[in-house]
Formats: C-alpha cells, sequence, structure tokens
C-alpha cells in the first residue's frame, strides 16, 4: 500500500540478510525504517510493537528465526529461538503457527542447510499473507457491496476497531482489505475510526493509512460506537482477530466485545476478517482458553504524542499513585459474530462453518 504515494511493505529481506521494518511505534508522526539483524533484535521488535498485528508478528517470527539460524543452526538455538519467540507476544495464535511450520521444516533438515530454508520459508509466509488478504479483501468487498445495493446512491458507514489494516499484515490488511478493494470497485463508503485506547492503533494507524489510502474516514473515541449503531449511522462493523476457536470465538484488541454487543442489540452486522492461519483448531471455549495478554499499566496512564514545534513527547494522563490494569484483548464469543472472512471465503461463526477451512 501507499505512504506519500510510494509502495510500501511492512517488512522486507535485504541484500546483507537483515530484514527490514516500519517501525509502527513512530507513526503517524514519523516513518522511521529499522533493520533488525538478530533473534534479539526480532524478539523486541515483536514485543514491544515495533511489529504488530496477528498476520505480521507471525511473518516477523518466521524472519526472527531466519535471523537465528543466520548466528547458529543448532539444535538447541532452533529450540531456544522458538520459545523467545512465542513468548514475545503469547495471544495471537499466527506467531506460534509460523514458528512451528518453520520450526518443524527446518528441525528435518541437516545444520548446513538450515540457514538457507529458513530464509526461503521466511520468503513463502511473506508472500503466502499478501494473496491471502488480497482474497480477504475481494471476499469482504462482497459484504460491503451488498450493504451498498440496500442503500443504492448512499455512502456505507464502516465502523473498524484497532488496526487491521495493512500495517497489521504484509501488504492490505484484513479487516481493512475490503474497504481498499471496495474502494477500487467504485463504491462510496466512510470509515469509523475506533481510536483504540490504550496504544491508540486506530488513531494513530488505522487512520494514517485510510489518509494515505485516500478512504473517507472520521475517529471517534471507542465508547461512541454504540451511539452511532443506535441512530442508523453504521452499516456493518468489520474487525480483524488474534485468535479464532474452533467454535468461533474470537479475541481481538481489547473493547472489540462491546462493540458486538452493541452491533447485536442494533441489528448490525459483525464481520470479522483474518486468514484461515489464525484459527486455533485445539481451542473450544474462548473466554476460558484464549491466553489474553496483560501489559504494562504505564500505557494506560501515560500516552506520547507530538508537540507543536513536531518533537514528541510522553505525558501523564492519570491521577499520580493510581494504578492500572492493561488487558491487551478480549474475547467475542460466536453468538455475537455474524461471519468470518477468510481468503477461502465467507463463514459462519460456528465450529459447523468453520469445518471446511483447511486445517
Amino acid at each position: 500500500m501507499l505512504i506519500h504515494g510510494q509502495p510500501f511493505r511492512t517488512i522486507w529481506p535485504t541484500a546483507s540478510g537483515a530484514v527490514e521494518i516500519i517501525d509502527q511505534t513512530r507513526l503517524p508522526h514519523a516513518v522511521v525504517i529499522v533493520a533488525l539483524e538478530t533473534l534479539d533484535d526480532a524478539v523486541e521488535a515483536i514485543s514491544t510493537m515495533r511489529v504488530r498485528g496477528a498476520p505480521l508478528i507471525g511473518v516477523a517470527a518466521a524472519w526472527g528465526l531466519a535471523l537465528a539460524m543466520r548466528a547458529d543452526s543448532s539444535d538447541a538455538a532452533l529450540t531456544d529461538a522458538g520459545r523467545r519467540l512465542k513468548a514475545s507476544r503469547p495471544t495471537a495464535v499466527n506467531l506460534a503457527w509460523a514458528v512451528d511450520r518453520v520450526t518443524a521444516e527446518l528441525a528435518a533438515l541437516p545444520l548446513s542447510a538450515r540457514e538457507a530454508a529458513a530464509y526461503g520459508l521466511a520468503h513463502d509466509i511473506t508472500e503466502e499473507d499478501v494473496v491471502a488478504c488480497r482474497r480477504i479483501g475481494e471476499n469482504g468487498a462482497d459484504l460491503i457491496a451488498a450493504a451498498a445495493a440496500l442503500k443504492p446512491g448512499e455512502v456505507v458507514n464502516i465502523l473498524t476497531h484497532c488496526n487491521a489494516g495493512w500495517l497489521a499484515t504484509v501488504d492490505w490488511g484484513t479487516a481493512l482489505a475490503p474497504i481498499y478493494v471496495a474502494q477500487e470497485r467504485g463504491i462510496p463508503l466512510h470509515v469509523w475510526v475506533d481510536e483504540t485506547r490504550p496504544r491508540n492503533q486506530g488513531a494513530a494507524l488505522t487512520a494514517f493509512e485510510l489518509g494515505q489510502q485516500g478512504v473517507d474516514h472520521t475517529i471517534i473515541v471507542d465508547n461512541v460506537g454504540g451511539h452511532l449503531m443506535q441512530h442508523g449511522r453504521v452499516d456493518l462493523c468489520l474487525v480483524g482477530a488474534d485468535r479464532i476457536t474452533r467454535t468461533g470465538d474470537a479475541a481481538n484488541k481489547i473493547g472489540t466485545y462491546l462493540k458486538a454487543l452493541a452491533a447485536t442489540d442494533n441489528g448490525v452486522d459483525f464481520h470479522i476478517a483474518a486468514p484461515a492461519s489464525t484459527i486455533d483448531w485445539t481451542l473450544t471455549d474462548g473466554v476460558a482458553q484464549i491466553p489474553i495478554e496483560e501489559r504494562d499499566g504505564a500505557e494506560v496512564t501515560h500516552m506520547t504524542g507530538a508537540l507543536a514545534d513536531g518533537g514528541l513527547a510522553t505525558v501523564q494522563i492519570s491521577a499520580p499513585g493510581s494504578p492500572a490494569v492493561n488487558f491487551g484483548f478480549d474475547v467475542t464469543p460466536a453468538r455475537l459474530i455474524t461471519s468470518f472472512v477468510t481468503e477461502h471465503g465467507v463463514h459462519p461463526a460456528s465450529e459447523a462453518g468453520l469445518g471446511s477451512l483447511p486445517h
């Protein structure tokens, strides 16, 4: 997708064997490219959210294993690298999926072949993500077209939460991919962008990329969504997911569950867009079984933004001395989800509906 009119991906290899990323902790105020040279660099980039979004951290983990094998291709190094990468962000299943896929293939190879194979696998996973996201976009755009057909000549209003655009993947995105494809098709649309506290990925990242693509949008505070739905100003909700159970429960950024409740109460379709790799086929109860990452409370009590002179500053916004809890995700039960949009099509939110997907 585009930044200042130039095509970018979120992650790419270099001729030297390093991997470069867009540092998403610096967006939207600065576009900074960071080189990852080692496994330590990859783990740090994932855990600090320089790269974030379930599909992207899976891709980043694959490249992290390649960087690890460049330094040491032993069995011990492979095992340690996989363990450290999995621990860097525990909720998104794409990370563990990528690590397990690469680790299994490398473990069967002689040590001398592992580095080249790791780089090849990371490249394959990268390109597969781009293709999957474009297909998600095509499938989801059909839902937007259906909503447009119900109000000919009018704008389709879509509410999204957090960032599930191209910045959360290698390119195109998951929940925003249908919006970009619908834009290509000439469907008039407008996006309500939840700010997504506490890290403000909606206000900072979703708004940034929609603006770069020329998509009409408006930033709203997280608690406005229900009000908009009550007044008929949302035609459908479209969000991503970090882990989906085989029965159709879905973990996504904290606050998603509340949007799904409001959508159900107001008869608004609530769709989740994600690649099939986001499904954890071992789980049946999302609330009980999906691990929920708890992050530093400072993300709640402090906020970073741009000053009038262009510099950045972090300020405290809470009462001094008050503790804060910071759960990164919540789980939306399948009963509140209209459908899942994957690279394979649109599926009912149930075990039967997801059962036909490859696993």
